[in-house]
């Protein structure tokens, strides 16, 4: 199953072309199921993606956790991250935050090949690094589709559906009740 905006290109490969075989097979006339079945065989289709870059070179991705929307464009380079224009050591200050940024560029042996930048809207700081962290891995999908298995494999390109439960009237919080009082 492929995205609307993905770009796909099917390739059709016959079996003969395979082999290599310049004599012409026999020729027998099959009907009903078994004619699907010789269908089947005789062509396979492999999807091949191609990449998805912008006018610059860049691919570009929305991430998104809890309430937290990153933007993300990844270009080759040496590495460098920018968050809404600071350094990541600055914006993101905690280690763990960091290591949740690395870690679709490390299951995917690419660490210091892409300059990232992004722009991050809404939430905490744990959400936005999610979402961050979210943005980078569609990005990489975009700029090498080969990729996409491995990232898909690590829960990388899933949004995380977790969001924060709603305050119900009657409740202090969402499942808090008021303190109770005997008199």
């Amino acid at each position: 199953m492929t995205d609307e905006t993905e770009v796909v290109t099917q390739v059709a490969i016959e079996p003969e072309a395979l082999e290599g075989s310049t004599e012409s097979p026999e020729v027998e006339v099959v009907t009903g199921l078994e004619a699907l079945g010789a269908l089947k065989e005789e062509q396979e289709i492999i999807l091949v993606r191609e990449p998805k870059l912008d006018a610059q070179g860049r691919a570009y991705a929305t991430g998104k956790r809890k309430n937290a929307i990153a933007r993300v464009w990844l270009k080759p380079g040496a590495g460098r991250i920018s968050v809404n224009g600071r350094e990541v050591e600055v914006y993101f200050a905690r280690p763990v935050l960091r290591m949740l940024l690395g870690q679709p560029f490390e299951v995917s042996e690419r660490v210091d090949s892409y300059d990232v930048v992004c722009t991050v809207t809404g939430g905490g700081l744990s959400g936005q690094a999610g979402a961050v962290r979210h943005g980078i891995s569609k990005a990489l999908t975009y700029s090498e589709p080969t990729l996409r298995t491995v990232l898909k494999k690590g829960g990388f390109l899933t949004r995380d559906p977790r969001v924060v439960e709603r305050k119900k009237y009657g409740r202090a919080k969402a499942r808090r009740s008021f303190q109770f009082s005997k008199r």
